[in-house]
């Protein structure tokens, strides 16, 4: 899930809490590999920081997300070692 507003943007990715936990332990990292390949993907979004909320976490950027750069988040997390894929849910 998306939303804008005007003075950011996020993505909303709902996940159990172990997950959720495990990802905030490295998120320094995870968020300069997903800047790294949106980059690979020529996208100008960038994703400023990752927040951990109640049912999951939260990755504000700096623009509105478009659906290539959703994917592109999406198998980033789906793939990253610390978490189990099953758990994670992208809408």
């Amino acid at each position: 899930m998306t939303t804008k507003s005007p003075s950011r943007k996020q993505v909303i990715i709902s996940m159990r809490k172990y997950n959720r936990n495990k990802f905030i332990e490295d998120s320094n990292n995870h968020v300069t590999n997903l800047n790294r390949a949106l980059k690979n993907i020529k996208s100008d979004i960038l994703i400023n920081f990752i927040r951990k909320e109640y049912s999951g976490i939260t990755i504000i950027t700096n623009k509105s997300v478009l659906a290539l750069d959703l994917q592109t988040i999406e198998n980033y997390i789906k793939n990253a070692n610390s978490i189990k894929a099953k758990g994670v849910k992208i809408s």
